[in-house]
């Protein structure tokens, strides 16, 4: 063999063993995602779904399971993806020559991206209809009972909802244009991404708004004329009557609802245990954690306001702000950020913190709120909805952060392929709307959160109403 051959297949191995070591470093991450999400997952099932009298019952749902787990492992996979790139990008930056990260290049980067879209996919238009009408199944009439049997009559469903949906797609090309397999279907998948973007238009202002009041909830707050002692004391002696009333109903004349004091009684109980919680928390925590929290809070929803309004101001300078498609990962040549790497850690963050705020506003929100899983009570139907809807979601963050500006890093794979990313109104107008409806919901419900603790701090919430604001009795009673 001639030097060239000997060459060639050197650069043949090499790039084999490059493949090999991608393929062990993706299944050791999706490895370890996949054990986190079902521990997870663990925590929230019911456990008399998997513990039944019916063996087939028991194995129906505990695949389901598996097949929601691959698909919240997927969703948690979409979300990283977005941060470890920043991240990865900035350690070839400092460290290009290192040996030890001579594994992380553009072409692992790259094949990720591919392989989370993929499996997105996969899990949202084949792996979750399979779980819920595989939960759903009995088997066919007549046919022999079992898990195969359900098998079948599942997989015959999938058939008739696609043969429905290739319908629907063959009926509209012959009204559209014959064109329509070319052009619209790509349209059509990339309007589907654009209403996961829109879930997190809504959700992520309505979420920014609740981070508030929920970590208020979770921390103690500061009193500066409080007096927890009284509070107890009273608190404890409003029970206690209570009590008196509901295990002596019949030495009171008037007519009892018994259910309303059960409840006042579990109110005062909740009461009591957050007063003392309160009193014995450290003055660090009472006067420093809270204040803390909130101004945390209150700097990175800053944060995210003020870059996206400088991405507005870039859309309509340069054209090079809107967000696009990058085919090869050029990784490790220049920083994302003009900060540097702590513009990088910065832009980290803020992705983290508007995720969790979207998915905190989703289960606010009213027309989700029965899907909020609960501890060791949720419904098979239940987790396979809230993997769906976590998927979307996670999905769409890589195109959300792009779109807002939260990074420069180009859209990688087929995330960047979608037709809606190149029309500049609908950017503009995106970038437009969260600020404003994240500035609103700001205003609106950090103000007065600030207001009524400055109220209850100072005790003014004791003071007595002036005659005012009462409203005024008519002639007819004051003459009475």
């Amino acid at each position: 063999m001639e030097a060239a051959d000997y060459e060639l297949l050197s650069v043949r191995e090499q790039l084999f063993h490059e493949k090999v070591r991608e393929c062990i470093i993706s299944t050791l991450l999706f490895a370890t995602l996949y054990i986190l999400c079902h521990i997870a997952l663990t925590r929230f099932k019911k456990p008399a779904e998997f513990t039944t009298a019916d063996d087939e019952d028991a194995t129906v749902n505990k695949i389901a399971l598996e097949l929601c787990t691959f698909t919240l492992a997927v969703a948690l996979g979409a979300v990283l993806l977005l941060p470890f790139s920043i991240i990865s990008n900035e350690v070839l930056l400092s460290l290009s020559r290192n040996y030890y990260i001579q594994w992380l290049n553009g072409s692992l980067i790259h094949g990720l991206w591919n392989l989370v879209f993929l499996f997105s996919n996969l899990s949202l238009i084949f792996l979750m209809p399979f779980a819920y009408f595989f939960t759903e199944s009995e088997g066919f009439a007549g046919s022999r009972k079992g898990v195969l049997a359900r098998v079948y009559e599942t997989v015959v469903m999938l058939m008739f909802l696609t043969l429905l949906v290739l319908g629907m797609v063959w009926v509209a090309s012959a009204i559209v244009d014959n064109n329509f397999w070319e052009y619209y279907l790509p349209y059509l998948y990339s309007c589907i991404s654009f209403l996961g973007v829109l879930l997190l238009l809504v959700c992520t202002p309505l979420g920014l708004a609740r981070m508030f009041s929920v970590t208020g909830k979770l921390l103690v707050k500061p009193r500066l004329l409080e007096d927890l002692e009284e509070q107890l004391h009273c608190s404890a002696f409003e029970e206690a009557a209570l009590t008196r009333r509901i295990c002596n109903p019949t030495s009171c004349w008037l007519p009892l609802d018994m259910e309303l004091l059960h409840r006042r009684v579990l109110a005062l109980q909740t009461q009591r245990v957050l007063l003392e919680k309160r009193r014995k928390a450290s003055a660090w925590q009472r006067n420093l954690g809270y204040p803390l929290a909130m101004l945390c809070l209150l700097v990175l929803t800053g944060l995210s306001v003020l870059t996206v309004a400088i991405h507005i101001l870039e859309l309509l300078i340069d054209e090079a702000a809107m967000p696009r498609g990058m085919q090869g990962a050029s990784l490790g040549q220049v920083s994302f950020s003009k900060l540097g790497s702590f513009g990088a850690v910065v832009q980290v963050v803020l992705i983290f913190y508007l995720m969790v705020s979207s998915v905190m506003g989703f289960y606010s929100s009213p027309l989700f709120w029965g899907l909020r899983p609960r501890w060791h009570d949720t419904a098979m139907t239940q987790i396979i909805g809230n993997c769906v809807c976590l998927l979307v979601l996670s999905s769409a963050l890589p195109v959300f952060s792009r779109t807002l500006g939260l990074t420069r890093l180009d859209l990688l794979g087929d995330f960047g392929r979608f037709n809606w990313l190149g029309n500049f109104y609908i950017v503009f107008l995106y970038n437009a709307a969260f600020a404003g409806l994240t500035t609103l919901c700001l205003v609106k419900t950090f103000t007065a959160a600030v207001r009524a603790e400055l109220i209850r701090a100072f005790g003014l919430d004791r003071l007595p109403l002036p005659v005012s604001s009462f409203p005024r009795a008519s002639r007819k009673t004051q003459h009475q």
